[in-house]
């Protein structure tokens, strides 16, 4: 602890046996052991009694009449403690012993509690700063008389203070605590604890005490047992090393200080090691510089042993022949050749590989190519995708060049460029009931007035059948139970086999609910009759509750969107929602069901068991009596299939279910409304674009 600690048993042991052969120091012999820093921490409790009191005053007083007192030399502290703590004067204070003695013996005692936790971290952090007077580098004890227990934890604020190099002697008088010394004092407890049986005795401590600072040579009188030189101490001594040496962790044998083993060197290459000092060499085929330190390649070249066509380069030892660059060099080791990577084939031209010179060499293409920006691959010159071309339909390319083709209907003309209507009604066989519309490169089929073109784009007829898309929204709650969910099954593919499923006809998507929504198959994903019944076959039972409004609003939002399959509204193809339903819904069908029929959505609705009229003719179409149906027996639902016929004309309509009919006349008569309708709009706007023709043609002759 900051040079007091080495060897301190032996030391007290030593004295002891060597007390009577020796002077005890006084005023006038005094000690010289080094410049301290000496805090006394003495105990004023009640349980100190006033004689005891002045025993302490005297003990510090003898202690500082064995040591030469100065702010050079040792300096002293007092602090008093009871329940509180009182520096009676700092390290800075007193230049002299006798100011300090003069301090000692003003001290009054406080009279109270033992608080020495909290006298011990006063030391550490106030009476142990600099601005107390506490100085770097110098070694700084504390001593400490108590006569009890301490009321406070006094382990830790210890601990702490010797962390940060406190030397600490703890002196117990009478009643004082054995542990609770050996929790304060630094070790080894032998040469810092000190407990005596009375106030009386307390005289034998200062006497320990000053032999710890006032110690014999110890070097001189005694076996040592350094190695090479023993250097004394108060109190101690200590092994030093020579020069170039090291102190073992014996403490008293010594190392010779490798310096090339431990790296401490700036040899370039080979370090040649002495006790505390090294030497430089260099390798075999090198030679040491003059700064001793680096080493230098000898120069084979140099000395005219070379014959090399180019370069020479120096190696270990010797030399050898490279290079420049773009040349390889012979077989003889010495003379050169100039590298043709292209006739070596040693390139990435992907068509042409022009040599430049020594290993050197740029690509080019073949003709109708363009090099490319990596100077190494090559494009096909495409004219028709440049526009470099006269072709009035078709451009057929090929590297560099081009031909002309036609579309389908047309043939090309003499010039091998331009494309004539090869009038496709007259030379086809269009298949058309009524009348063939040439249009350029094909045709289409028209009909009649008061006749509409069928689904084969060939054949007239009054009206368009079984041309809709169909959305099942199928019941799954719990009640409903899993035999007469195969029932339900079977009437939605009941229903399915009396349509005309295909890409171009009825398209029919199947949606499951109960507590939630689940799309069984789109519109677009099914397009034949038998593909629908199988899928539905599949369809697992979810159970749960009945979310009929959550239906509506999925079919709504999700079913009939062109995502999943509704052709577009603009081609006027029918789309139908049939619910199918065994009891009452557990939440609102009011708005989405007024939303769907508002969405041009033709809603039937289908009510087994305990369904409730109510929401069913709520969520039917108008008429109402013709958009729904109801049956108390799931096994009677085949026959509400075998009634309802999902068609756009009523002459094809059975039992009680009807779709409205866009060939009656009442809509007929919409139709040629609307039409006329939206010609007085072109006319309009043909009428505002003659007007603009006109006035940009104004201001072309006013500039002319």
């Amino acid at each position: 602890m900051r040079q007091l600690r080495a060897s301190r048993v032996f030391v007290l042991l030593s004295l002891v046996v060597l007390a009577t052969a020796r002077p005890r120091a006084g005023p006038e012999q005094k000690c010289k052991p080094g410049p301290l820093d000496l805090i006394f921490l003495i105990d004023s409790s009640r349980s100190v009694r006033p004689h005891e009191f002045e025993t302490m005053r005297k003990l510090m007083i003898d202690i500082l009449n064995s040591l030469e007192i100065g702010l050079d030399s040792t300096r002293v502290g007092v602090v008093q403690y009871s329940s509180q703590v009182r520096s009676e004067f700092s390290l800075k204070t007193h230049a002299d012993l006798d100011s300090v003695v003069a301090g000692i013996r003003r001290i009054i005692p406080l009279a109270q509690g033992t608080m020495t936790g909290l006298a011990i971290r006063y030391m550490m952090n106030e009476a142990f700063t600099v601005e107390q007077g506490d100085r770097p580098k110098v070694p700084n004890v504390a001593v400490i008389v108590t006569d009890g227990r301490p009321q406070d934890r006094v382990a830790e604020v210890a601990a702490e203070a010797r962390q940060r190099g406190i030397e600490i002697f703890a002196v117990g008088v009478a009643r004082a605590d054995m542990t609770s010394l050996r929790a304060m004092a630094s070790p080894p407890f032998e040469d810092h604890v000190f407990l005596e049986e009375s106030f009386d005795l307390i005289h034998q401590f200062g006497l320990q005490f000053q032999d710890a600072f006032c110690g014999l040579d110890l070097c001189k009188e005694m076996d040592h047992g350094c190695q090479h030189v023993c250097e004394n101490s108060p109190g101690s001594f200590h092994c030093l090393c020579h020069e170039g040496y090291t102190l073992n962790q014996d403490g008293k044998t010594c190392t010779a200080i490798d310096l090339c083993a431990e790296g401490k060197h700036d040899c370039e290459q080979v370090c040649i090691s002495s006790p505390g000092n090294f030497s430089c060499d260099c390798s075999r085929g090198y030679q040491l510089q003059e700064d001793g330190r680096s080493c230098s390649m000898i120069e084979y070249c140099s000395f005219g042993n070379d014959s090399c066509d180019h370069n020479c380069v120096n190696v270990l030892n010797g030399f050898y022949c490279s290079c420049k660059e773009g040349h390889r060099l012979q077989d003889d080791g010495k003379t050169c050749q100039a590298i043709d990577l292209c006739a070596e084939g040693k390139h990435d031209c992907q068509q042409v590989c022009m040599n430049m010179g020594p290993a050197i060499f740029t690509c080019d293409c073949n003709e109708g190519y363009t090099l490319n920006e990596d100077e190494r691959s090559c494009t096909p010159i495409d004219l028709c995708a440049e526009g470099k071309h006269d072709c009035q339909q078709v451009c057929i390319s090929a590297p560099g060049v081009f031909t002309c083709d036609c579309r389908k209907g047309f043939k090309l003309n003499d010039d091998k460029k331009t494309c004539t209507n090869m009038e496709m009604c007259s030379t086809v066989q269009h298949g058309c009931e009524f009348q063939c519309v040439n249009t350029p490169g094909s045709y289409y089929c028209v009909c009649p007035e008061g006749q509409l073109l069928q689904d084969d784009g060939k054949s007239c007829g009054a009206c368009t059948s079984a041309n809709i898309d169909l959305v099942l929204l199928i019941d799954g709650s719990k009640s409903v139970r899993p035999q007469n969910f195969e029932l339900v099954k079977k009437f939605v593919n009941q229903v399915v086999d009396s349509l005309d499923v295909s890409t171009h006809g009825t398209r029919v998507g199947l949606v499951q609910y109960s507590s939630r929504v689940r799309t069984e198959f789109p519109l677009n994903m099914y397009h034949t009759a038998e593909d629908i019944k199988a899928a539905v076959m599949k369809v697992e039972y979810m159970e749960k509750g009945t979310m009929t409004g959550l239906a509506l609003k999925h079919m709504l939002e999700n079913s009939f969107s062109e995502a999943e399959g509704a052709r577009p509204a603009t081609r006027n193809i029918p789309r139908i929602g049939l619910v199918f339903t065994d009891g009452r819904s557990q939440d609102d069908i009011s708005e989405y069901a007024k939303k769907a029929k508002e969405a041009g959505i033709t809603m039937y609705a289908v009510g087994v068991g305990k369904a409730v009229e109510d929401e069913l003719r709520e969520i039917a179409s108008e008429p109402v009596e013709k958009h729904f149906y109801y049956t108390t027996d799931f096994n009677a639902i085949s026959t509400i299939a075998d009634n309802l016929k999902l068609n756009v004309c009523p002459e094809e309509s059975q039992g009680e279910v009807e779709v409205k009919d866009p060939c009656a006349c009442e809509n007929l008569v919409d139709f040629q409304q609307n039409t006329v309708s939206s010609l007085e709009q072109l006319t309009q706007k043909l009428a505002a674009m003659t007007s603009r023709l006109v006035e940009l043609e104004n201001q072309l002759l006013s500039r002319k």
